[in-house]
């Protein structure tokens, strides 16, 4: 055979295919999200998700400086609130001392340059485990992005570089935006969780938060995965509110969502690798189905090659550790 074209010429050692690889993974790329617990010295395993932990404030920040060591320039904050603090209008959540606010301080101290991100959303301080504010049979809209607005002016006092609310009310990114410039906070960032679909694969996460719902889903106001189009309006109305950055979450079986929203928008995209994707690698890992490693990084490549800036992902530390090694 005389071939004009041999495509197997750039396959055939890994330093050629390194050298011309479309798509390159680095630590910047990754989101870490951490949950934290109050107490001190204190690590739980969460059960769903071997390997990763619930920690108190002091644990965070060591564990914020190792992020920053191997490369990780942003965290994404998650608190666990105790029962007894838990009620329908989100009262310990705009606590100025409450357990997020004191670990936007933390860290920020420990590691001023570490980008710290911090969920806003009401489901870890319900009662109902919802994201907004429930009367009778309904999580309501538009009280509910009120308390959002103050919640993310809480976090920006404390802190925060970004808020990321991830609670697909209509309306509150502009509202946070507003709130945030009427009190000087201008250069606190949103990172808009704009393309939240109603998703069987966040389980595990809401065993970390025990935010679980407390009586039907959440399907009212996070997306239906069955719609494409919704999406890309989701995203562009939360662009032109003001968002900084818009998300795509889960990521792993949304990449054509990812994709499509790159095409669309010209800030930042994020995708969420979630709690139900990880808790997948890490089980088939265990039994000796695949290798855990090389899930890990196709998972992140084929997300970063569908379009996305950044992705949250439970895996960041073990990635990192991987792309730099």
């Amino acid at each position: 055979m005389h071939l004009i074209r041999r495509n197997r010429i750039l396959r055939q050692s890994p330093a050629i295919r390194a050298m011309v690889a479309e798509t390159i993974l680095r630590p910047s790329d990754f989101i870490a999200p951490l949950f934290i617990i109050e107490g001190a010295g204190v690590k739980e395993e969460i059960s769903s998700m071997q390997g990763y932990y619930r920690m108190s404030i002091d644990l965070t920040v060591q564990e914020v400086k190792e992020l920053w060591g191997l490369g990780i320039r942003s965290v994404l904050l998650f608190i666990k609130c105790k029962d007894e603090l838990k009620d329908n209008a989100g009262t310990e959540a705009l606590n100025p001392d409450g357990l997020m606010q004191r670990s936007i301080k933390a860290i920020k101290n420990a590691c001023p340059d570490m980008v710290v991100m911090t969920d806003v959303a009401l489901d870890p301080f319900s009662t109902y485990g919802h994201d907004g504010i429930v009367e009778g049979n309904e999580i309501v809209n538009d009280a509910t992005v009120e308390v959002l607005a103050q919640m993310s002016i809480s976090h920006a006092r404390a802190g925060a570089d970004f808020v990321a609310p991830s609670d697909m009310m209509d309306g509150r990114i502009a509202a946070i935006r507003e709130a945030l410039e009427s009190k000087g906070l201008s250069k606190t960032g949103i990172m808009a969780y704009s393309a939240k679909y109603a998703s069987c694969f966040y389980g595990p996460f809401r065993d970390a938060l025990d935010s679980a719902p407390g009586f039907g889903d959440k399907k009212t106001y996070q997306m239906d995965y069955a719609n494409r189009i919704e999406a890309i309006k989701e995203v562009l109305m939360d662009v032109e509110e003001g968002a900084d950055i818009v998300m795509v979450k889960p990521a792993m079986a949304y990449l054509d969502i990812i994709r499509e929203v790159r095409d669309r928008v010209d800030v930042p995209v994020s995708a969420y690798h979630v709690s139900g994707e990880y808790a997948m690698i890490k089980a088939a890992a265990q039994m000796g189905w695949l290798d855990e490693n090389k899930a890990i990084l196709e998972s992140l490549t084929a997300i970063r090659r569908a379009g996305a800036s950044l992705i949250a992902t439970y895996f960041a530390k073990d990635a990192a550790r991987m792309v730099v090694g």
